[in-house]
C-alpha cells in the first residue's frame, strides 16, 4: 500500500541553480504545477470517510439490502499499481553514475594535465623579455635554427628546398 505525501521531497532551490536562465519560466511553471497537485491532494482527508451503517439500516426498510451493500463494500479493495519503473530508474541511475564518475575522472586528468601546462607556461621567461635563443630553449620544435637547420625566407615550410606538398605526397600513394 502507498503512503501519504505531506510535503514535496523535490529541493526546488537546488533545481534551480541548476537550470538555465532561458528555462526558469518553465521550471516556475512546474513547480506551480507541482504545488497546485500537493495543495489538492493534502486538502482530502487521509482515510476514506467511515459509512455508518447502522443509520442505513433503521433507514432503509428493504431486509438484507444494507448488509449486502456492507458485505460488497468491505470486500472491494482497489488495487494500487505496483510499482514497476523504480528499479528500472535505479538500474538507470547505477549506469549513468558510472558515466558521471568516468567523466568526473577524466575531467580531473584533464584539470590537472592543464594545470600543468599553465605551470609551465607561467615557469617559461615572458616572451618580451626573451632573446632568439632564449626562444629556442623554450621551443625548439617551432623556432628558427640558423646554424644546425637554416631555412629561407620567410622561413614556412612552403618555401624549403625540401618541401613535400601533404597532398600530393597522398595522391601519390594512392
Amino acid at each position: 500500500m502507498s503512503k501519504r505525501i505531506a510535503q514535496s521531497s523535490v529541493n526546488w532551490a537546488a533545481l534551480a541553480e541548476r537550470v538555465p536562465a532561458e528555462q526558469k519560466a518553465s521550471l516556475a511553471a512546474f513547480k506551480v504545477k507541482s504545488d497546485g497537485y500537493l495543495r489538492r491532494v493534502l486538502a482530502n482527508p487521509a482515510e476514506a470517510p467511515k459509512i455508518n451503517w447502522a443509520v442505513y439500516k433503521q433507514t432503509i426498510p428493504i431486509p438484507g439490502m444494507v448488509d449486502n451493500f456492507q458485505k460488497q463494500y468491505e470486500a472491494l479493495k482497489i488495487p494500487y499499481p505496483a510499482d514497476t519503473m523504480t528499479a528500472k530508474v535505479d538500474a538507470q541511475w547505477v549506469e549513468i553514475k558510472k558515466a558521471i564518475d568516468a567523466f568526473v575522472q577524466a575531467s580531473n586528468a584533464n584539470i590537472a594535465k592543464y594545470q600543468k601546462q599553465i605551470e609551465e607556461t607561467n615557469a617559461i621567461l615572458p616572451y618580451d623579455q626573451m632573446t632568439m635563443e632564449d626562444f629556442k630553449d623554450a621551443h625548439p620544435d617551432i623556432a628558427i635554427d640558423p646554424i644546425n637547420k637554416p631555412t629561407f625566407w620567410p622561413h614556412n615550410p612552403e618555401e624549403q628546398l625540401d618541401y613535400v606538398d601533404p597532398e600530393k605526397q597522398a595522391q601519390a600513394s594512392h
